[in-house]
């Protein structure tokens, strides 16, 4: 008895073109996108190292580095610091800058991720330098490194376009977390300066205080005389009579007693 093969008729190429001309690619329940593809067009099915190579380059893509920037006049700390980072894994200084326009040239020439930019290294006016940095760069997040621990000065940083501001002092454990933190568009503070920070911004919006006169209540609180407070923030004695008088004033604070409670009792001091 002879048996016969049905075959199905194959469709002709235009046949098949018309059949394949849909806008995607229909998966199996059951199977990858690889498998399917092969099914659909075995010649469009990546081979295996052609699929590793697309892994690995997603996976390239995913976890690219932050790159960083270090600005710093003292060539010990710009090493420190990058001691600091290199070891981080997903981080990587690309330049480092001993002075503010070589920092703006490597921001505009290599657009990185972050800059770390030493306050003292301005030699002006803070927001006009960090506007400098980032006319060019406006992807660029700032961090701020300084060795002053003063809440007017981290609001005047922030509100000049720095997104962090970090302490020298505690950098090789802060920086880091600065970096992640700001490049994520987060903003980060020092935890030593945070507090008293916040309890200036509290101050500023009920619009009582400027932040020079924060500054001149912290120190009268530490009791520092107007001479001292005058050395320390570069300005006259008689200026800064004038703003313990409005201190005074605006609380309705007549005695040092009572301005070192209320500078207590927002923050204003550490603990």
């Amino acid at each position: 008895m002879t048996s016969r093969v049905h075959l199905a008729p194959v469709p002709a190429p235009q046949e098949r073109a018309a059949a394949g001309s849909g806008d995607g690619v229909r998966l199996s329940p059951a199977g990858g996108a690889g498998a399917s593809l092969a099914a659909v067009e075995p010649d469009l099915a990546p081979a295996a190292g052609e699929r590793a190579a697309l892994g690995a380059g997603a996976r390239r893509l995913t976890q690219a580095p932050i790159r960083v920037v270090l600005a710093d006049d003292h060539a010990l700390i710009r090493r420190s610091l990058r001691l600091a980072l290199e070891g981080i894994e997903g981080m990587e200084v690309i330049a480092h800058a001993g002075d503010l326009a070589a920092a703006a040239r490597h921001v505009h020439t290599l657009q990185p991720e972050v800059i770390v930019l030493d306050l003292r290294m301005l030699g002006g006016p803070s927001d006009v330098a960090i506007a400098m940095l980032r006319a060019g760069a406006p992807r660029t997040r700032v961090v701020v490194l300084t060795m002053h621990d003063s809440p007017a000065a981290a609001r005047r940083a922030l509100a000049s376009g720095a997104l962090g501001f970090v302490l020298k002092e505690n950098a090789d454990t802060e920086l880091p977390q600065a970096v992640r933190a700001v490049a994520r568009g987060e903003e980060y503070v020092s935890p030593k300066v945070a507090e008293r920070l916040q309890a200036l911004r509290q101050s500023l919006d009920q619009g009582q205080l400027t932040p020079r006169e924060v500054e001149v209540l912290r120190l009268i609180a530490y009791g520092h005389t107007s001479v001292e407070i005058a050395d320390k923030l570069g300005i006259s004695p008689r200026t800064v009579e004038s703003h313990r008088a409005r201190v005074h004033g605006k609380l309705g604070l007549p005695t040092r007693a009572e301005l070192v409670r209320y500078a207590l009792g927002r923050g204003l001091l550490r603990q």
